[in-house]
């Protein structure tokens, strides 16, 4: 069987290669599959079927609607207002407020893509309007950006718990920390940048102006508060906390700001399906595919291969880094999860590596990868806002990826840093 998956998987890679949407090429590499291993082809759309009965990945759309909630009610609005409020008065000022807002936003959505379009077309906006370059500005956003699916909560957390069974909450715990340090080391840099450009400081708008740029935002700043502090009380868990996060952006918009009309809902919602669709499609083919990988053998074979041919769990963990790195750069990152899983994680279990941490860099790597060219997801929609070609775009984020891969490193050779709070606060 493992030789007749290897004819169907190479076959996988020419199709993705042709230009065949991805969860069509793993949906027909199943049927391809157990055709020519003898297998009855009802067994695919079982499996497909068995992969979307998940409780876990209930999670993913109503994370998706209360993003898209929240950019309608004008939530990113008062985020960033806030966070400019705190730190625009430091030299760079506008650059950190940009990285703070990211964060604060990250305790909201829990992906990339809804923190660049959302909050980002403020950020690189107001930039613009301070006379940074619009290259700077979008750099900067798009950097920050990736934040959000490592703060919780996070979809793409939820993905990989979901596919690898590991714990959506320990996964969820374990990204605070690399989180934080993302943002401070983004933050160290532009220090070292406005220094060395000669920006100027504003002065500090004095406590008055934080206190009501506070209460302008104090229930948004609430968000995160209740989902984090709901999942370490076990008053809920990861997934109701998606469905907690999804009503309480809507009662923000209808009731306490306001700027959100009911009439609008229904577009959001079919927004919402349009993009769970297309999530939920890649999980199901994608966990039929690894079925087949399964009883293939592939996984049980290239495991052992892997663990004797490095021999060393650190050196295991840096090529694995430097694979997913350069995965990142051809490949959209949940499709690169869901193919990438079922191979990695037996071999990270046969070297002892803890799950959540192996997890958090997986993701961690994933989202570097989509601020890489040429085929960072995010630098797309971070050009379109700025108004800049993606060439541009792609020069300008070089230097930001550095600090990026300094905590990934950080997190890489000092496991704590992502397993502290699962253990401390979960026990795992």
């Amino acid at each position: 069987m493992t030789e007749t998956m290897g004819w169907v998987l190479a076959g996988w890679v020419l199709a993705m290669l042709a230009g065949v949407p991805l969860y069509a090429t793993m949906g027909l590499a199943c049927f391809a599959f157990v055709f020519l291993a003898g297998i009855n082809p009802a067994i695919v759309p079982q499996k497909i079927g068995q992969a979307a009965n998940s409780f876990p990945l209930l999670a993913a759309p109503l994370f998706i609607l209360m993003g898209n909630i929240m950019n309608a009610a004008g939530v990113t609005d008062r985020i960033f207002g806030f966070a400019r409020v705190c730190v625009g008065w430091l030299r760079g000022g506008l650059c950190h407020a940009n990285i703070l807002a990211s964060v604060i936003f990250a305790g909201m959505s829990g992906s990339a893509v809804a923190d660049a379009g959302g909050v980002g077309t403020l950020e690189i906006k107001a930039m613009k309007d301070e006379g940074y370059d619009a290259e700077t500005a979008a750099a900067i956003t798009a950097a920050s950006a990736t934040i959000g699916p490592i703060i919780p909560p996070s979809l793409p957390m939820v993905i990989y718990g979901v596919s690898a069974d590991v714990s959506i909450g320990g996964l969820s715990l374990a990204g605070v920390i690399p989180g934080l340090l993302m943002a401070g080391s983004l933050m160290a840099m532009v220090t070292v940048v406005a220094r060395r450009r000669g920006l100027e400081r504003s002065r500090f708008p004095g406590l008055r102006e934080v206190w009501i740029a506070y209460r302008r935002a104090h229930w948004a700043l609430m968000t995160p508060v209740i989902l984090f502090g709901g999942m370490i009380g076990g008053i809920f868990t990861p997934t109701e906390a998606a469905a907690v996060a999804a009503s309480y952006a809507l009662v923000l918009g209808l009731f306490v700001y306001r700027d959100f009309r009911l009439r609008d809902l229904p577009e959001l919602i079919v927004q919402t399906v349009n993009t769970t669709g297309v999530v939920l499609a890649l999980v199901m083919t994608a966990a039929a595919l690894g079925w087949c990988l399964s009883i293939s053998r592939i996984p049980q074979t290239f495991g052992p291969m892997i663990v004797e041919l490095i021999g060393n769990p650190l050196v295991f963990l840096l090529a694995v880094n430097v694979g997913l790195l350069l995965v990142g750069c051809f490949m959209e990152a949940l499709a690169a999860m869901l193919i990438l899983i079922p191979i990695l994680t037996p071999a990270a279990a046969q070297f002892g590596i803890d799950p959540v941490h192996f997890g958090l860099i997986f993701v961690l790597n994933l989202m570097i990868g989509t601020v890489t060219p040429p085929v960072g997801v995010v630098l797309f929609v971070t050009a379109k806002i700025a108004g800049i070609s993606f060439g541009a775009m792609s020069r300008a984020i070089v230097p930001w990826l550095l600090p990026l891969l300094a905590v990934l490193l950080a997190t890489t050779l000092f496991p704590p840093l992502t397993t502290f709070l699962p253990h401390l606060l979960l026990g795992r």
